[in-house]
C-alpha cells in the first residue's frame, strides 16, 4: 500500500511544470521565512533537496544570512542512518547517496540532533495529521528519534504532496508542521 501511495504521490510531484513549481517553491519559502519556528531558531537541519524535491537551496542561503546554524545530513549506509554537519556554504558540499549534495566529512562541524531547533523534513507525501510517507529507508525516523529535546519537524512539500491519510506504523515519527504553496498546516 505505501509503496503505491508513494509511487502515485511522486508521479504528481513529478508532473508539476518548471515554471508553475518555481511559483509554488516561492510562496512555500515565503511561508517557512513568516513561521514563528523558522524566526525562533537558532540552528536549523535542512536537506539537500534532489529530484522534483521542493528546492532547498534558497531556503538554505536565506538562513546562512540570518546568521542562522545551518546543518545537512550526511548518510552512513553501512549503519542505516544520518550524520549532521553544520555547513558554512553550499560549494563544500558532495555527491553523496543516491546523488544528493552532503557536507564533507569534518568531526569538528559533526553536530547531535539535540543541537538542532527545527528539522525540515523531505518525503514523498504527508497527511494533516502529519503522518509522513518517506523514501522507505527510514532514515529520518531513526534520527528523530535519538531526540532527547523533541526536535520540531517541519516538511516543506508541493500541495500536490498532501494524502487524505498516509498508512502510519508505530516507530514512524510524525512532522510537526507541513508548509505548502497554499497553506500551513500545524499537525500537532
Amino acid at each position: 500500500m505505501k509503496k503505491n501511495l508513494r509511487k502515485r504521490l511522486l508521479k504528481k510531484r513529478d508532473d508539476i511544470q518548471p515554471g508553475e513549481k518555481k511559483r509554488k517553491e516561492a510562496a512555500i519559502r515565503k511561508r517557512l521565512y513568516a513561521s514563528a519556528d523558522f524566526k525562533r531558531a537558532k540552528s536549523i537541519l535542512f536537506y539537500a533537496s534532489f529530484r522534483s524535491e521542493a528546492d532547498t537551496t534558497a531556503c538554505i542561503l536565506h538562513a546562512m544570512k540570518l546568521n542562522k546554524n545551518v546543518l545537512l545530513p550526511r548518510v552512513k549506509r553501512k549503519k542505516r542512518e544520518l550524520r549532521i554537519f553544520r555547513i558554512n556554504d553550499i560549494s563544500g558540499l558532495e555527491s553523496g547517496y543516491m546523488g544528493i549534495h552532503e557536507p564533507k566529512i569534518n568531526k569538528i562541524y559533526e553536530k547531535d540532533i539535540d543541537d538542532v531547533d527545527i528539522v525540515i523534513v523531505p518525503g514523498a507525501g504527508f497527511d494533516i495529521k502529519g503522518n509522513r510517507l518517506g523514501y522507505g529507508e527510514g532514515y529520518y525516523d531513526k534520527l528523530l528519534s535519538r531526540s532527547k529535546k523533541n526536535t520540531g519537524t517541519i516538511a516543506l512539500a508541493f500541495e500536490e504532496q498532501i494524502a487524505e491519510k498516509i498508512p502510519a506504523e508505530p516507530h514512524d515519527i510524525k512532522v510537526d508542521i507541513i508548509i505548502t504553496d497554499k497553506r500551513l498546516i500545524k499537525c500537532k
